[in-house]
C-alpha cells in the first residue's frame, strides 16, 4: 500500500503492498512462547516484547533451502568467461572471515560502501563526539538537491538524500574525499573537510536512493545505480566524472518489478556483486586496468545472473520480489533478501572456474525484507523485515531474526516480533555492537538485543519513522530520526536490563527527516536529510 507519499521516500514503500496470502495449512507450526507486549511512548501503537520475554521459533523454511531454482528461471543467461586459475593465497570471490567491524580493502583508507565491508558491519572511525557537535558545512551552501521523479503516484519532487543514502568517505592523494548520490539526480564528489566540489557533479537521469561504492583496490572508480535504469562505473581520475560502463536493468531476463538500483555494490577482487529491483542478482567481471595515458579503464562482462525469486515464492507473494538491499558476503557465499521476504545464499566460488554460482541457503520471512543482511564473526545472519502483508507467516516468524545458514533445515537461532499494525516493522539495517544487535523500527523503537538469545535488553522510543540505520563507534550509538535530529547514546555505561543507555547529546540539523545512514570518518559525521542538503558535523 502507498505510504507517506508526501515524504517522497523510496519507491520500495511507494509501491502497493502485495495481497496478503495465508501460510499454507500444511505448514508445521511450532508453538510460540507467550509474549508480553509493551506499549511505547507512541501512544500504544508499537508492540515489541519486553526484555524478559522474547520469542523463539523453530525451523520455518518453505522447502529444502538447497532446492534448485527451476530451469526456466535459473541463471546464468550469459556465457561464462574462460576458466581462471585460482591463486594459492586466497580463492577469488572469497572474502575470508566475515570482516566484522573492520574496513574493506587494504589499498584505500575509508568507508567505501554501505556499512563499510562485505559483512555490512563497519561504520567508520572516531573519535566519536561525546558532546554535541556543530554543523561544519552544508552542501550545497544555498538551495537544495531536488529533482522531479515519477512513480505509480505520478511525478513529484524529491529532495536531499533518502533510504539508504550513506556517503562514501575515503583518502585519496593526501585529501579526504566524499562521494554520494542524491535526490538531485546526480553523483557528487566533495572535499570532505570543506564541503567544496572536488569534481563537477555527474548528472544522471533520475534520483539516487542508495549509497555509492568506492573501489577498494585503489582504482579511481565509483559505482552507483540511479533510478534511471542504469548501474554505472564512473572514473574520477579525469577533470570531470566519466561513465566508463553501464548495466541496464533490462540487460537480463526474466525480470520483475522495476529498474531501480537501491543496493550499494560490493567489489570483491575484480568482481562487482549487486542485486537489482529488476529482481535479479548479478555478478560482473570488471577487468580493471589503466591505458597508456595512465587513466583507469574497465572492460566489464556480466558473468552470472539469476532471478532472486523462484516459482514457490511468487505463488505466495505475487510479483513484488525486487532486491533492494546491499548484498553481504561471508567466505564465498553472497547473501541477500528481496521484497517477497526470500533470504538466499549463493556460493560464488565456482564463477572464476567458469561455472555458475550455486544456491546454498533459502529461507522465507513472509514479508518485504529490504534491510541488508548482516553477518557476524561466526557466520550468523541478522535479518530484519517489514510488516506490510499482515500474513500468518510474518506473524509467526517475527520481524527480527538470527539465522544459522550452516543449518539450512533449521536455521532460526531466535526470532522476535517488532511490529504494530501494518505497515510497520523494520527498514533499517541492524548494527552489531559487542554482544548487542541494535535495531530501529518504523514505529520509532530502538532495541538493544542480546545477540546470543534475542532477549531485548533495553528499548527506547524516538520520533518515527526510523529508516536511518544505527551507527556504533567508540561505544557511542548514533541514530537519525524523522524529527530532523541526530541522537547519541553512551553504550559504555553498564546498565541493568530494561534500562536504556544514557543520552549523550542531540543535534537538530535542518528539520528534514533523516532517512539516510550517517557516515562517520575520523570523528566527523556526514549525513543528508529530506530537506535537501548534506551536512558535516564535528567538534571543529
Amino acid at each position: 500500500m502507498p505510504k507517506r507519499a508526501n515524504l517522497g521516500q523510496s519507491s520500495r514503500t511507494d509501491k502497493k503492498a502485495a495481497t496478503s496470502r495465508a501460510w499454507p495449512v500444511a505448514f508445521a507450526r511450532t508453538a510460540l512462547v507467550a509474549i508480553a507486549l509493551m506499549a511505547c511512548t507512541s501512544g500504544g501503537r508499537s508492540t515489541v516484547p519486553s526484555a524478559a520475554t522474547h520469542q523463539r521459533v523453530a525451523s520455518t523454511t518453505l522447502t529444502s533451502p538447497n532446492t534448485a531454482v527451476p530451469p526456466s528461471t535459473a541463471g546464468p543467461a550469459v556465457p561464462l568467461p574462460a576458466a581462471v586459475p585460482l591463486p594459492t593465497t586466497r580463492p577469488l570471490l572469497d572474502v575470508g572471515p566475515a570482516q566484522v567491524g573492520r574496513p574493506w580493502g587494504k589499498k584505500v583508507d575509508g568507508l567505501l560502501t554501505f556499512r563499510g565491508n562485505p559483512s555490512r558491519t563497519f561504520y567508520g572511525t572516531g573519535p566519536m563526539p561525546r558532546t554535541a557537535p556543530k554543523i561544519l558545512w552544508r552542501f550545497p551552501e544555498t538551495g537544495a538537491l531536488c529533482s522531479l521523479s515519477s512513480d505509480q503516484h505520478g511525478e513529484r519532487q524529491w529532495c536531499g538524500t533518502g533510504w539508504t543514502g550513506e556517503p562514501a568517505v575515503f583518502e585519496r592523494n593526501g585529501r579526504t574525499w566524499m562521494a554520494f548520490g542524491s535526490y538531485g539526480s546526480a553523483v557528487h564528489v566533495l572535499d570532505a573537510d570543506t564541503g567544496k566540489r572536488m569534481l563537477p557533479d555527474l548528472k544522471v537521469g533520475d534520483i539516487i536512493k542508495g549509497g555509492v561504492t568506492v573501489d577498494p583496490d585503489g582504482f579511481p572508480l565509483v559505482y552507483a545505480g540511479p533510478r534511471d535504469n542504469k548501474l554505472r562505473v564512473i572514473a574520477i581520475d579525469r577533470d570531470v566524472p566519466t561513465v566508463l560502463w553501464e548495466l541496464s536493468a533490462n540487460a537480463v531476463s526474466p525480470t520483475k518489478w522495476n529498474n531501480d538500483w537501491d543496493g550499494s555494490p560490493l567489489i570483491v577482487d575484480d568482481y562487482l556483486v549487486e542485486g537489482g529491483e529488476n529482481s535479479q542478482f548479478h555478478v560482473v567481471k570488471l577487468n580493471r586496468g589503466y591505458d597508456s595515458n595512465g587513466k583507469v579503464t574497465v572492460d566489464p562482462q556480466l558473468v552470472f545472473h539469476t532471478p532472486g525469486w523462484d516459482d514457490q515464492l511468487v505463488r505466495h507473494v505475487g510479483q513484488d520480489v525486487s532486491i533492494e538491499n546491499s548484498v553481504a558476503m561471508s567466505g564465498s557465499v553472497a547473501y541477500f533478501a528481496n521484497s517477497g521476504g526470500l533470504v538466499q545464499g549463493w556460493d560464488l566460488s565456482p564463477i572464476p572456474r567458469g561455472q555458475p554460482a550455486v544456491r546454498t541457503f533459502r529461507f522465507w520471512t513472509g514479508d518485504d525484507t529490504d534491510a541488508s543482511v548482516v553477518i557476524d564473526e561466526d557466520g550468523m545472519l541478522y535479518v530484519a523485515s517489514e510488516f506490510e502483508r499482515d500474513n500468518a507467516r510474518s506473524k509467526e516468524v517475527g520481524q527480527i531474526m538470527k539465522l544459522d545458514p550452516s543449518k539450512p533445515d533449521e536455521p532460526i537461532v531466535w526470532s522476535i516480533p517488532a511490529r504494530s499494525t501494518a505497515p510497520s516493522g523494520v527498514w533499517a539495517t541492524p548494527a552489531l555492537a559487542g554482544d548487542l544487535a541494535i535495531v530501529v523500527t518504523d514505529d520509532g523503537d530502538v532495541l538493544g538485543l542480546d545477540r546470543a538469545d534475542g532477549t531485548i535488553r533495553w528499548t527506547f522510543h524516538l520520533v518515527p519513522h526510523l529508516w536511518s540505520s544505527p551507527v556504533v563507534i567508540d561505544d557511542v550509538l548514533l541514530v537519525g530520526a524523522c524529527d530532523g535530529r541526530l541522537y547519541a547514546y553512551d553504550l559504555a555505561v553498564d546498565v541493568a536490563d530494561g534500562t536504556p543507555p544514557p543520552a549523550l547529546w542531540e543535534v537538530r540539523i535542518d528539520g528534514g527527516c533523516i532517512e539516510s545512514t550517517p557516515a562517520v570518518w575520523n570523528g566527523r559525521i556526514y549525513v543528508g536529510t529530506r530537506a535537501g542538503a548534506v551536512y558535516a558535523l564535528g567538534l571543529g
